[in-house]
Order: structure tokens, then C-alpha cells, then sequence
């Protein structure tokens, strides 16, 4: 039986954070589509984590990347339009009643291919600018204050079905999902 506890950094690098959480969404994600794990936790623990992350890379970190340069305003809002993608996907995941259907596995399937398009971009277009034009002080610094916003947002019970439904409203409402 896996151990679905969400790690809590208490601090480090912003870009080896967001890693750390790609790399926990791709172990998930084995999970989700493996027939002998407790695909349910698996997916509790994968919604909570990956709106979480989202969230709090859209509030902290990809304003802070702009102000210092690192990213523009377009790098930006195509991110947060793949989050928004990611969130409908996760959706249509935690409608599934059972995780023994078909239906499920085309979920996790759906789910798997439009977050790896996102990771691959992020971890090129975003990171590498983080990595090459943010001294390693700023990147500790948005660490902490994306450190802070993931907790904020686990504690608040991110991944509910509802919560996530309310984020991908909000995204249709502000044009960023058609």
C-alpha cells in the first residue's frame, strides 16, 4: 500500500519545489492507472496536491517571474490556461464514481496527456527562465511564499470536488477556458 501523504517542504529553491511536484504528479499518476493500487486515495491525494500547486504557482509564482523579468505576460497566461485545462480534466477524474471503469481510465488517460504537454512546457518555457535570470536568493525567497500558498491551499481542502468545479467557474467566467 502506498503512503499517499502530501510532502510539506519547509523551504528551498522555488524551481526544485515545482519539480519535486511534477515528479509526485507522475507517481500519481502510475498510481491512478495501476489496477492493484488504492486508486481512490491515489486520487484524493493527486487532486489535493495538484490544485494546490496550481493555485499557488499562479498566485506567487509566475506574477513574481514577471515582475523580475524572467517570464512575460503571455508565458504567464498560457500557463495558467493549461492549469485551467488541467483542472477540467480533473474534474471529469473525480466525477467517476468507481475506479474500476472504463470511464475512469479514460479520465486518468485524458488527465495524463494534458498534464504532461503542461509539465514538458513549464519545466522549458518557465523553469529554465527561473533557473537562468533569478539569482538563487529570489528563488529561495518565492520558495517560501510558494511553500506558504500550496499549505494555505492544501489546508483549505483544495482537491473537493467543489472547490475544483468553483476554480474551473472562475476560469470560464474570466475567458481563460472557452
Amino acid at each position: 500500500m502506498a503512503d499517499y501523504t502530501i510532502p510539506r517542504p519547509t523551504s528551498g529553491d522555488v524551481v526544485d519545489l515545482i519539480l519535486a511536484d511534477h515528479r509526485l504528479f507522475e507517481s500519481l499518476l502510475r498510481d491512478l492507472r495501476d489496477a492493484t493500487a488504492d486508486r481512490g486515495a491515489a486520487r484524493a491525494a493527486f487532486a489535493e496536491v495538484l490544485i494546490a500547486h496550481g493555485e499557488a504557482e499562479e498566485e506567487k509564482v509566475y506574477p513574481q517571474l514577471q515582475r523580475k523579468r524572467a517570464i512575460d505576460s503571455d508565458e504567464a497566461e498560457h500557463g495558467e490556461h493549461e492549469h485551467a485545462e488541467i483542472n477540467q480534466a480533473l474534474v471529469d477524474l473525480l466525477r467517476c464514481s468507481g475506479t474500476d471503469t472504463q470511464k475512469f481510465d479514460d479520465a486518468v488517460e485524458a488527465m495524463t496527456e494534458v498534464l504532461q504537454h503542461h509539465l514538458n512546457e513549464e519545466e522549458q518555457t518557465i523553469l529554465n527562465p527561473a533557473r537562468t535570470e533569478v539569482s538563487d536568493a529570489v528563488r529561495h525567497d518565492l520558495g517560501l511564499m510558494f511553500i506558504a500558498a500550496r499549505s494555505a491551499h492544501l489546508d483549505a481542502g483544495s482537491g473537493k470536488l467543489e472547490n475544483v468545479e468553483a476554480i474551473v467557474a472562475r476560469a470560464h467566467r474570466e475567458g481563460v477556458l472557452d
